[in-house]
């Protein structure tokens, strides 16, 4: 059995792909970013007079892209704690893996997920960071 999830509170796709598809017992979300849901602006993001941009705050969109993630995760009626597994896609490791680690481990800090980070050349919006993540959607919550 399979079915999509869209969270509504959550910022839309950015392609032709559902927030997540639940199959059996495992939960599939789709790249997530940080953008602002009905706005989609990217916070922590500074752009020059001609709207390139020029700096962007790897904090503000970590902690935007785990409100999304707590979004999305509610609308499958599940919770951070049912993640097993988060690819983490950053697009400047040498500049943002301490900082983001360090948010990170304030969200995920018990019965965390498995982890892998990886670098990047770029994602499709200007985004800094992107999640990929699987849930166990047929188990209680680690506590």
């Amino acid at each position: 059995m399979s079915n999509t999830i869209d969270a509504g509170n959550a910022p839309r796709p950015v392609g032709a792909y559902p927030h997540a598809r639940r199959v059996g017992d495992l939960l599939f979300l789709s790249g997530l970013g940080p953008r602002i849901p009905g706005s989609n602006e990217i916070p922590g993001n500074l752009h020059d007079q001609a709207g390139k941009l020029i700096d962007y705050d790897i904090e503000a969109q970590t902690r935007q892209l785990v409100a999304n993630l707590d979004q999305v995760l509610e609308a499958a009626g599940v919770t951070r704690s049912h993640l097993v597994d988060v690819t983490v896609f950053l697009t400047d490791m040498d500049r943002d893996f301490a900082r983001f680690n360090e948010i990170y481990a304030e969200y995920f800090s018990e019965a965390a997920p498995c982890r892998t980070t990886v670098e990047i050349n770029a994602l499709p919006t200007p985004i800094a960071i992107e999640f990929k993540c699987i849930a166990a959607v047929s188990t209680t919550p680690e506590t």
